[in-house]
């Protein structure tokens, strides 16, 4: 009982979004809304939108049960490099320096535990 959404092409390096992203890694939903509402980080904007869209995931998946019931949490967050873009800055004595502009891909993996225990239950038995 999980929900997935994904980020792609973010204009910040993974290094800074890896920061944010490891502060909220296993936390329950709420509590990392509130933690990303008033971090001051500049990535933090971009994770609680993607977290608000994984619920919202969530919620479309399983219409029959109550979001309060369910207990969320943030089961897996992954940040990957993206494309990277390369430019050139001049430099004194006519050389050029390679500036290099990063991009990451995020993908949030948001589940239930109430919804995990009774899939180990089952696999048990």
């Amino acid at each position: 009982m999980e929900a997935v959404a994904k980020l792609n092409n973010v204009p910040t390096s993974p290094r800074k979004m890896r920061l944010v992203a490891d502060m909220i890694r296993g936390m329950a939903v709420d509590r990392a809304l509130s933690v990303l509402k008033f971090d001051s980080k500049h990535s933090s904007d971009r994770l609680e939108k993607l977290l608000v869209s994984a619920i919202s995931n969530w919620q479309n998946k399983h219409t029959d049960e109550r979001l309060e019931d369910a207990n969320l949490f943030i089961k897996e967050i992954k940040v990957d490099s993206g494309r990277m873009l390369k430019r050139l800055r001049p430099a004194p004595q006519g050389r050029a320096h390679r500036i290099r502009k990063r991009s990451n891909h995020v993908t949030l993996v948001v589940a239930s535990r109430n919804g995990q225990s009774n899939e180990v239950n089952n696999k048990e038995e």
